[in-house]
């Protein structure tokens, strides 16, 4: 386009220059002075044809211009309609195959969802509860907060939902009592306890149709890693089938009974601990159809539910309790619940290798350095307390031992259905006066014995 325009610019100045020189030639021939002088034969048609050429001439000049405009018009359409040419982007260099196995990993990973189920009632100190949660958890859409409310509780309505779209208000519809046994009256907060959970339960599992979920109770405050812990132990729960569930808590985490400086530690317990708890959506579907009317926890710690499968529990817990007030009347509160050592320490679980926890890896280390330890008497170990460095083991051969062993140590001494509190194969680890402590049975223990509850 641009070399036309050229050579018609080039055509028109060609032409007036021509034109230009005829006019000049013409008028300077011999006899074309100006002055009167007679004209010579044929004179009278020289100023027509000059005139006719002049006229010729102008309108080729706008001939030629009109074409040259025309010419720009079209290259400036023709401007307008094709797209800039964009550079091609250089080819890509393939990933090796190890970095996109571990990019797809890690996309999987960040899909799952662990919801955390708030019960609530009557407790406007729920507050409290939530703003740990909100605070320490890493992700919203990883982490969503359902807060499910009993009771009808007015005040404590109006907090949950002071926190708008940041967590799931729920309200468990049946609020009236439950039917129970005339000996039960007294224990009908216990009823409507375990009616909620079934009904809070079923609304995660079943209606949300969540596959994993983490249980709190509006008077419990999370640790700064609690959802780190939780991410990391729950491909254990899929993977180890002896595992039925994973607890942020630790029944004898009192201050003097754990060790600070170790809060990595984790073991497999037989106990279960509530107070912060990961279950799967497969064991909900095994407890559901025969949820009790009634002491929930209690009924979960029974052989016939826990089918010799154990929970991850801490050595330093990361939950702790405020909530004296409640059906339990403040039981246990104010001697060893008030006590526990709430870890303030992060530990980056999710890079940790917790493989140590599944089974048989970690019965035969455990019981390795259980009955490895040397035993002693409760005596020598008030007497010892600090002199000789390691662990030692303080052997009971019976219930009555078992309690009194664990009053001297200041644990929690009472069994359910013969389950010490963090016990794992009847072994129960503590710290006393600074040095680890297993309180153990012998070593042919031959299981737990229900009549000792």
């Amino acid at each position: 386009m641009l070399k036309k325009s050229s050579l018609a610019l080039l055509g028109a100045a060609l032409f007036l220059a021509w034109n230009g020189l005829l006019l000049l030639f013409l008028w300077g021939r011999p006899g074309a002075a100006p002055g009167p002088a007679p004209a010579p034969p044929g004179s009278r048609l020289l100023p027509a044809q000059l005139l006719q050429l002049a006229q010729d001439a102008e309108a080729e000049l706008r001939l030629q211009r009109e074409l040259l405009l025309q010419i720009q018009r079209l290259g400036r359409l023709q401007r307008q309609k094709t797209p800039p040419r964009v550079p091609e982007a250089p080819p890509k260099t393939p990933e090796p195959p190890q970095k996109q196995q571990e990019e797809e990993e890690e996309e999987e990973e960040e899909e799952v969802v662990i919801p955390v189920l708030v019960l609530a009632c009557d407790r406007s100190s729920v507050r409290r509860c939530l703003d740990k949660i909100l605070r320490y958890r890493p992700s919203a859409r990883r982490f969503p907060v359902i807060v499910s409310q009993d009771c009808g509780h007015a005040e404590t309505a109006a907090v949950i939902a002071s926190y708008g779209a940041a967590v799931a208000h729920i309200r468990q519809p049946e609020l009236g009592d439950v039917a129970a046994p005339p000996e039960h009256r007294k224990f009908q907060g216990y009823y409507r306890i375990a009616r909620h959970y079934r009904w809070a339960l079923g609304q995660v599992f079943r209606t949300f149709r969540h596959r994993a979920a983490i249980v709190v109770e509006d008077d419990l405050e999370v640790a700064p890693d609690f959802f780190e812990y939780f991410q990391a132990v729950l491909p254990l729960l899929r993977e180890d089938r002896s595992l039925w569930c994973a607890s942020a808590w630790n029944d004898n985490g009192r201050e003097g009974l754990v060790d600070p400086a170790r809060p990595e530690l984790l073991y497999r317990t037989d106990f279960f601990p509530g107070l912060g708890w990961l279950l799967l959506a497969e064991l909900w579907d095994e407890l559901e159809p025969k949820w009790p009317p009634a002491f929930w926890d209690d009924w979960m710690r029974r052989p016939e539910q826990r089918r010799g499968r154990a929970c991850v529990r801490p050595e330093v817990s990361r939950t702790m309790t405020f909530g004296r007030k409640g059906v339990s009347h403040g039981q246990f509160y104010d001697q060893y619940l008030k006590f526990i050592k709430l870890n303030d320490r992060f530990v980056p679980f999710t890079r940790m290798d917790l493989s140590y926890l599944k089974k048989d890896e970690y019965e035969r280390a455990f019981l390795r350095q259980v009955y490895s330890a040397p035993e002693v008497r409760l005596e020598e170990l008030r007497e010892d307390a600090g002199r000789r460095p390691g662990p030692v083991r303080l052997q009971y051969r019976g219930r009555d031992s078992f309690k009194a062993s664990a009053k001297a140590l200041g644990l929690m001494d009472d069994l359910k259905s013969g389950v010490p509190r963090g016990g794992y194969r009847g072994v129960v680890s503590v710290v006393c006066r600074g040095r680890r402590v297993f309180l153990a049975p012998p070593a042919d223990w031959a299981g737990y014995d229900p009549s000792w509850s």
